[in-house]
């Protein structure tokens, strides 16, 4: 959790390097707390019919969009690619594959043009 909350601290810092931990960490609790928001709503009864989800996930969704992005473009960084690269992602299937790789792949070791290892600090 406190992972998560970090990344929401850096809440729109594009700049500098986040490690694996960091990055699979929010993704973990961006996803569980986005399934507890969907299923407030059907609880509720406030979903929106025929799409499963309502205000509550809509809200929480638009809050934790730029940390996500975030985090995203500095998991780049760490992986010594441009933030810009996040763009693939549009690509459909393809994108997201060479993305999830770069998530996965380890950091470059020692300091890169974006910053210190974040390992180290």
């Amino acid at each position: 959790m406190s992972w998560y909350i970090a990344v929401l601290k850096k809440y729109a810092v594009f700049s500098g390097r986040a490690r694996r931990k960091e990055f699979w960490m929010f993704v973990l609790f961006n996803v569980i707390f986005a399934l507890v928001a969907a299923v407030l709503d059907n609880i509720l009864g406030i979903a929106i019919k025929n799409v499963g989800y309502g205000p509550i996930y809509i809200v929480y969704a638009l809050a934790v969009l730029v940390p996500a992005l975030a985090v995203a473009v500095r998991r780049l960084h760490d992986v010594n690619w441009s933030g810009w690269y996040i763009l693939l992602g549009l690509i459909p299937v393809v994108g997201a594959i060479i993305l999830i790789v770069k998530y996965c792949t380890a950091g470059t070791p020692g300091d890169n043009k974006y910053g210190p290892n974040p390992k180290s600090a």
